[in-house]
């Protein structure tokens, strides 16, 4: 999805119905051929039941498996495109977002995502992704450095699904505690990476943080040393 338009589209296939909640107004396409242009007075409760379905499929943030990856970034590119309605900034690339369909990898430096990392942390998982290729394993990043207001967006979302930010600290952490701001975090996928970095990271000084997130990684000890057991959660 490209988070520079200021509309979203859903487009259900040719037997079901597509809205498009653009600046030039909302439009209904029923698939038969049929267009019923919306009256003026619609266009805010369109782009509300808009804003009100990003917000309900949200949950898919760090709660659930590296696989969804792809849909946390269709959601945060729907939020950038809407931010009266969803009370997102900008947003983009420069906030830490990945594109929606886009592979990126340790050696990415040119993406803020991973340029911005922590040095020390960037060149352990470019050295453990080096040795993972080796083996059959293609490392890549799904989340690294993060700005503060693209982690509040992401943190909003989690609130949203779970009801209160205590809840949703389980799965998103503050601006102000997040290890992904200061750069000092980085999410990993897809799964095989995941695992090949649990069993080997602690080669490279990189464990897995939270035991409810296989892909989130920190610098917690020396290289060949021990990594101390996994939190709980993000929670703590």
């Amino acid at each position: 999805m490209d988070p520079t338009k200021t509309g979203a589209q859903t487009d259900t296939g040719t037997g079901g119905a597509q809205t498009d909640t653009g600046t030039g107004g909302a439009q209904t396409h029923t698939g038969t051929g049929t267009t019923t242009a919306a009256r003026p007075g619609r266009r805010r409760l369109a782009a509300g039941a808009v804003a009100a379905a990003v917000l309900a499929g949200a949950g898919a943030c760090a709660a659930d498996p590296p696989g969804t990856g792809a849909v946390l970034r269709s959601l945060a590119a729907t939020v950038a495109a809407q931010p009266a309605a969803a009370g997102a900034g900008a947003g983009g690339e420069a906030d830490g977002e990945i594109p929606d369909g886009r592979t990126l990898r340790p050696s990415d430096t040119e993406a803020p995502a991973v340029r911005n990392l922590d040095g020390p942390l960037r060149e352990a998982l470019q050295r453990a992704a080096d040795d993972a290729r080796a083996q059959g394993i293609e490392m890549t990043v799904t989340s690294g450095w993060r700005s503060k207001a693209y982690q509040q967006r992401l943190l909003d979302r989690a609130v949203s699904r779970y009801g209160s930010v205590e809840k949703a600290r389980r799965f998103v952490n503050t601006p102000e505690k997040s290890a992904h701001v200061t750069g000092k975090a980085v999410d990993v996928g897809p799964t095989d990476a995941d695992y090949w970095l649990i069993q080997h990271g602690a080669r490279y000084g990189l464990c897995q943080v939270y035991a409810n997130e296989v892909w989130h990684f920190e610098l917690l000890t020396r290289p060949g040393g021990t990594c101390p057991a996994p939190l709980p959660d993000a929670a703590g």
